[in-house]
């Protein structure tokens, strides 16, 4: 976790092996239509709320013989952590896909309290 200057701004990131389906013929890289991959990822600290999160290939084998139809997107995001998803469809081949992420938001402060 990375805090700037102001102690409430946090900034988290990592690289993540989504799936890797090649080897064992998996659906993503032998199948057709609709279909899905997720990934949990946890935050080294939890933020204060969710924060936002970046998300982007960091790297991508696909087949080159067909058009590729791809969808990478962050949801269920909360304080401690989110969900890597991604999409495609119709005969997009993906061998695999590793994407990396980079979260910002505001930490929990120690003058912070909570009245109920």
């Amino acid at each position: 976790m990375k805090r700037l200057r102001n102690p409430r701004t946090g900034i988290d990131q990592g690289d993540v092996m989504v799936f890797a389906e090649f080897e064992d013929n998996g659906a993503m890289w032998t199948g057709s239509g609709k279909r899905e991959r997720r990934k949990s990822v946890q935050f080294n600290e939890p933020f204060a709320a969710p924060p936002a999160v970046q998300l982007s290939m960091s790297l991508w084998d696909m087949d080159s013989s067909v058009p590729i139809r791809a969808e990478l997107v962050a949801e269920t995001i909360t304080a401690t952590g989110f969900e890597i998803v991604f999409r495609t469809w119709a005969d997009s081949r993906i061998a695999r896909l590793r994407a990396s992420w980079m979260a910002i938001g505001e930490l929990p402060f120690e003058d912070d309290w909570d009245v109920e």
